[in-house]
């Protein structure tokens, strides 16, 4: 069973939840998104942001689209940032909401000569209030993740509601890290060891949150070792007029 809501009213806290799913390949390993679905659904987040979507596989596999899948499994609304597009599928994120999305961006924040890198920003009217979420995947060098957090900075300007970025980070480093650059205006955030999820050692998957004191509580999930090489973290947030 998902674990339960903590201590703030339903009518005031939301759950977020953020997951690498390895392209729904396991450590069988197979390609198995159902597994993705029930795992996510056990823990019923109201917002989820997912990275390494990865529609190739799942024509190997002879699974339709997984983007509308995980979409149409997990909420009532999403959209998909494409970072890879081939003749053989699609590779990217997704970010899924049970309310509507307005006013989404998806803005790119590739580095050059590495792989092609996104971020979606959107403002979701949750019944606790407006919410503004950017959901995204950065690099893997520290150049790349420095030009991406300065983006990010620039997206967080004038913070008026509620908000939370959310996703893998690949934040290996401390020194001019993207927690250090993050964590100054978005101050609440989680602090989980993720990957590599078989023994976690780092934590490359956060929620950051403005104001502080919006994170009521988050945990991890160490079940979904089987079926991605990063832990998930869910978050449950309140929301401030």
């Amino acid at each position: 069973p998902g674990t339960p809501r903590m201590s703030a009213p339903a009518s005031q806290t939301i759950r977020v939840m953020t997951w690498n799913i390895h392209g729904a390949v396991g450590r069988n390993p197979r390609f198995d998104l159902e597994r993705v679905v029930a795992l996510v659904q056990r823990h019923h987040p109201d917002i989820v942001a997912l990275q390494e979507i990865d529609s190739r596989r799942a024509r190997e596999a002879h699974v339709d689209d997984p983007f509308t899948i995980l979409q149409e499994s997990l909420g009532n609304h999403g959209i998909g940032a494409k970072t890879v597009t081939t003749a053989d599928g699609e590779y990217g994120q997704a970010l899924i909401s049970r309310w509507p999305m307005a006013n989404t961006e998806i803005h790119d924040l590739s580095f050059p000569e590495r792989e092609p890198r996104r971020a979606i920003c959107t403002d979701i009217q949750t019944p606790a209030g407006p919410l503004r979420v950017i959901a995204t995947h950065l690099g893997l060098s520290f150049r790349e993740r420095h030009s991406q957090a300065v983006a990010l900075l620039k997206m967080l300007d004038n913070l008026r509601t509620t908000t939370v970025a959310l996703g893998d980070f690949n934040d290996w480093l401390w020194a001019g890290s993207v927690r250090r650059s993050l964590g100054r205006v978005l101050p609440g955030y989680t602090n989980h060891r993720t990957f590599p999820s078989a023994c976690p050692l780092f934590h490359l998957d956060r929620v950051y949150l403005w104001p502080r004191t919006a994170l009521v509580a988050s945990h991890t999930d160490p079940e979904a070792r089987k079926i991605s090489d990063h832990l998930p973290v869910i978050s449950d947030i309140r929301l401030h007029p």
